[in-house]
C-alpha cells in the first residue's frame, strides 16, 4: 500500500474528503518526523513507538571496487511494533 492508497482507505473509513484525509496524513507524518528529529519518542499505545537511535561509525567497503571506507556515525529512525499490532499480524486462522 502506498501513500495515495492509504489516503483512499482513510477516506472510506472516516467519510472525510480526500483532500482532508491527505492533509491529516501529511500532518501526522510531519509531526512524527519533527518530534523524532528532536530525539523524542512518539508512542502510539497498541501500534508502536517511533524513536531516534544512534548508529556508531563503522568500516565498510565499496561494493564496486572492494576498497575499504569509513561510514560516519548517524542518528537513524527506529520503529518498534506494539503488542496489539504484533497480535493482529499473528492471529491464528
Amino acid at each position: 500500500m502506498n501513500k495515495s492508497e492509504l489516503i483512499e482507505a482513510l477516506v472510506k473509513e472516516t467519510d472525510m474528503s480526500k483532500a482532508a484525509a491527505g492533509r491529516v496524513l501529511n500532518s501526522l507524518i510531519d509531526i512524527i518526523t519533527k518530534t523524532v528529529a528532536k530525539k523524542q519518542d512518539v508512542q502510539l499505545i497498541g501500534f508502536g513507538t517511533f524513536k531516534a537511535a544512534k548508529r556508531a561509525a563503522r568500516k565498510g567497503k565499496n561494493p564496486r571496487t572492494g576498497e575499504p571506507l569509513k561510514i560516519a556515525a548517524a542518528t537513524v529512525p527506529k520503529f518498534s511494533a506494539g503488542a496489539a499490532f504484533k497480535a493482529a499480524l499473528n492471529k491464528k486462522k
